[in-house]
């Protein structure tokens, strides 16, 4: 995966922004305009203590001072309000603007292939698509309004000093131009941090899930210590990162301290000067020292946006290494598999997980559409990854896998793994209904339909002793599930897909007798005009294939027809028929 380093360009942050500002444009102009109105109203609220404090000594009438005050008092709380609804309107653009991207990231990962899923934990790649994003979030809602806001006010109260005179002006424009650049320039030292925070704490949230999900391994195998140590060392290498992360905070946040005092310092000057030589009133000198103090406002929120600027560039450049990351894996230009039952060719195929290594060596063999083939090897023979190849899970580096005249590389992927059902050891029960675990949320597969299908894996009386029924919800990872229900509830989602080719590896491995009987059943109707792989290491599991391969260190050490194969005394398979097959697999 190519690593991304340096600043982020401008266009990077223009595309992101058009890219996910743009379908709320409404809310934007929206939340332009209450940012507007509120920068008019503080300009405003100055001049009418300026105005206060003026007739206050000029006038011996109260009414003037009255309607003065009444003004002031309304304008804040107008003001007060549109700040409200300015932080509601771009706190929701926010919101909207991080979950579509979000999901985009979720989907780019999803599609990505096994090596990048088995080269990252699942607690790294949900920092990444969470907390990174989560970053983003004020860069979203308020980053480039809210900078230009400020930048405006800024300019609105230099105008205004400049029309009390050019040195008041100067002398602001000055003091605010330094302030910028001071703030900017502090704010090169403490980037490259943030991205080292943002890498470190997507590795401890990582080993942090990874290691909580497997809580009873760990515990059973008093790896404990073990997993304590590894706690302790990342928190170490962590501290320092975030320390140093800190110091640049606290650099930016001192620079503006600083900065703030040399402004006031520059405004009781410049208006002590002027005041002695008569050319501002008493009010006035009240309004300069207003929106000197005013200015800080607006420079600290330029100087807060800057902070998150430095946390967005390191997510935005793990956001980009991310969607730029690209699945070895790619999709087919969508020529259509077949439908019924498919034939299955490998041709010369060989695959290895890395350079180093091949777990399949040139395999060849032809299997007939609706024929039922039971792989046998060793383990670590290459079984398993031939079932994956066929999913497309990972692409052969030599041959070529073929349904009938179909190239596997020529289909799309959505379609071709529709096409292939795969039954595993493994079951994966996520929280949810039994109707979502099921149909993975497909809409089209009626409740009847699925009642059908459990109905014929004898699972009627589990299914009406759920309280809500199909609504009934799931613990993740099939908590409140014996071992035979999570398995005969895969079965029943591959019953759902209706694919042409079923793969049933070590399937029936978790069940008790009574349990493997009823699947067998089950079994028979589902491999009704269908092919099928039997992967099993034991012969009561293959009586029903049509035909035998055994794998050996990922080569062919044997095909053909089983009833031939088992009259041949000399065959592989005859010898495991003799003395057993598990003793033949050991």
């Amino acid at each position: 995966m190519k690593r991304l380093t340096g600043k982020i360009p401008v266009r990077e942050y223009t595309l992101l922004l058009q890219r996910y500002l743009k379908p709320q444009w409404r809310s934007i102009v929206w939340l332009s305009i209450l940012l507007i109105g509120g920068i008019g109203m503080q300009l405003v609220n100055p001049q009418i203590i300026r105005y206060f404090i003026d007739t206050a000594q000029s006038q011996a009438s109260s009414r003037p001072l009255l309607y003065a005050a009444g003004l002031f008092i309304g304008v804040t709380l107008l003001q007060q309000v549109v700040s409200v609804l300015s932080t509601y309107v771009g706190e929701n653009v926010g919101w909207i603007a991080t979950n579509q991207l979000r999901g985009d990231v979720a989907s780019h990962c999803l599609k990505l292939d096994m090596n990048f899923h088995k080269s990252q934990t699942s607690g790294v790649i949900i920092e990444r698509v969470d907390g990174d994003i989560n970053n983003l979030a004020n860069f979203f809602s308020h980053f480039v309004i809210t900078l230009l806001s400020n930048l405006l006010l800024v300019a609105g109260m230099l105008v205004l000093l400049f029309r009390e005179g050019w040195l008041i002006g100067a002398g602001m424009l000055v003091f605010v131009v330094f302030a910028i650049w001071a703030i900017q320039y502090i704010r090169q030292f403490a980037v490259p941090f943030w991205g080292k925070m943002r890498q470190i704490s997507a590795t401890f949230y990582g080993f942090l899930g990874e290691h909580l999900e497997g809580t009873e391994d760990t515990r059973a195998n008093g790896a404990t210590g073990y997993v304590m140590h590894r706690f302790h060392t990342l928190i170490r290498e962590w501290l320092p990162l975030r320390v140093r992360a800190f110091f640049g905070w606290a650099m930016m946040w001192i620079t503006t301290l600083i900065v703030f005092a040399i402004g006031n310092a520059v405004a009781f000057a410049l208006s002590y000067y002027l005041w002695k030589q008569g050319s501002i009133t008493l009010g006035t000198v009240y309004m300069i020292f207003y929106y000197t103090e005013l200015m800080a406002k607006p420079i600290e929120n330029i100087r807060t946006q800057m902070e998150d600027l430095q946390k967005a560039d390191a997510s935005i450049m793990r956001v980009r290494e991310l969607l730029q990351t690209e699945s070895e894996i790619k999709d087919g230009p969508g020529v259509p598999i077949d439908s019924g039952p498919l034939p299955v060719e490998f041709d010369r195929v060989s695959f290895g997980y890395d350079e180093k290594s091949t777990t399949l060596q040139d395999v060849s063999f032809v299997l007939e559409k609706g024929k039922v083939l039971g792989l046998l090897g060793r383990t670590g023979s290459g079984k398993t990854t031939l079932a994956r190849l066929l999913l497309r899970f990972y692409d052969p580096q030599e041959g070529s896998i073929r349904f009938g005249d179909k190239e596997l590389r020529e289909a799309k992927l959505q379609e071709l793994r529709s096409r292939v059902g795969m039954v595993t050891q493994s079951i994966e029960i996520f929280q949810g209904s039994v109707r979502d675990n099921l149909t993975f949320f497909d809409e089209s597969i009626s409740d009847d339909r699925v009642r059908q299908v459990l109905g014929e894996l004898g699972m009627e009386p589990w299914l009406r002793s759920l309280r809500s029924g199909l609504d009934t919800l799931l613990e993740s990872g099939g908590g409140g599930l014996s071992a035979g229900e999570a398995q005969l509830l895969s079965f029943a989602r591959v019953f759902l897909s209706d694919p042409g080719l079923v793969i049933l590896d070590e399937a029936s491995s978790r069940l008790d007798p009574a349990t493997e009987q009823r699947i067998e059943q089950a079994i028979t109707r589902l491999l009704v005009d269908r092919t099928c792989i039997i992967i099993a290491h034991r012969l009561a599991t293959i009586q029903r294939a049509d035909r035998i391969l055994i794998l050996d260190n990922g080569q062919i050490v044997e095909y053909g027809d089983r009833a031939h194969l088992g009259a041949d005394p000399e065959s592989r398979y005859s010898q495991m028929l003799r003395v057993g097959l598990e003793e033949m697999l050991v």
